[in-house]
């Protein structure tokens, strides 16, 4: 479990976890996290300079017990599609 807060209580904890991992990746790259209540989402935005990547953990992989190293491989490989995007 990513955060046992829930909605909009738990960006600041997701982002910290994001940005933890997002800084040993690439120090440059900047993470913001909000909640969306429409689609019970939280939508994750990463930037590099002039580049942004936006993708969206749902509220189960954020809740659900065991799937933080699934949400971890999903960050890391967004922050790879980062640095690939021209």
């Amino acid at each position: 479990m990513l955060s046992d807060h829930r909605g909009e209580a738990a960006c600041p904890q997701l982002a910290n976890w994001a940005q933890n991992i997002a800084r040993n990746a690439d120090p440059l790259v900047a993470v913001d996290v909000i909640f969306e209540d429409d689609s019970n989402t939280f939508i994750v935005r990463l930037a590099k300079g002039a580049r942004v990547l936006i993708f969206r953990l749902s509220a189960s992989q954020v809740y659900t017990d065991g799937r933080e190293a699934e949400c971890e491989r999903t960050l890391r490989r967004k922050i790879k599609d980062l640095w690939n995007l021209i």
